[in-house]
């Protein structure tokens, strides 16, 4: 089922295939907006809604994750690196007002009430 003309429901479901997919539709909002000032380059969806018990799994999760809430997103974009995706989803109002972090290989955008933002690479 599409969320809107770039993203479907499925790319939003839990990992552990317990089905919760329940994604805020700010989020999605952001992402096309965000993909738009990208010059339309599509935004690859790593990780979007996790269960708790999946959340919990991963490695370095936070106890207070916007996976959980569906609220938050782990992306990327083939040929442009975390930071300048961070620097440009910090244009986009949700994300802006929201969270943004940065790892190696992906950033995190979530539309949480209340602004963060972290840097989580290693560093070389």
């Amino acid at each position: 089922m599409n969320l809107s003309p770039h993203f479907t429901r499925r790319e939003f479901s839990c990992h552990c295939g317990c089905g919760f997919d329940d994604v805020d539709p700010r989020l999605i909002d952001g992402l096309e907006t965000l993909r738009a000032a990208l010059g339309a380059r599509p935004v690859i969806v790593n990780s979007g809604c996790r269960c708790q018990q999946h959340n919990d799994a991963q490695p370095g999760s936070s106890a207070d994750s916007q996976h959980v809430l569906g609220k938050a997103a782990d992306i990327a974009v083939r040929g442009v690196s975390p930071e300048m995706v961070a620097a440009v989803a910090s244009t986009v109002a949700v994300f802006a007002q929201g969270g943004i972090g940065v790892y190696d290989t992906f950033t995190h955008v979530d539309v949480r009430n209340g602004r963060a933002r972290w840097n989580r690479q290693t560093r070389r």
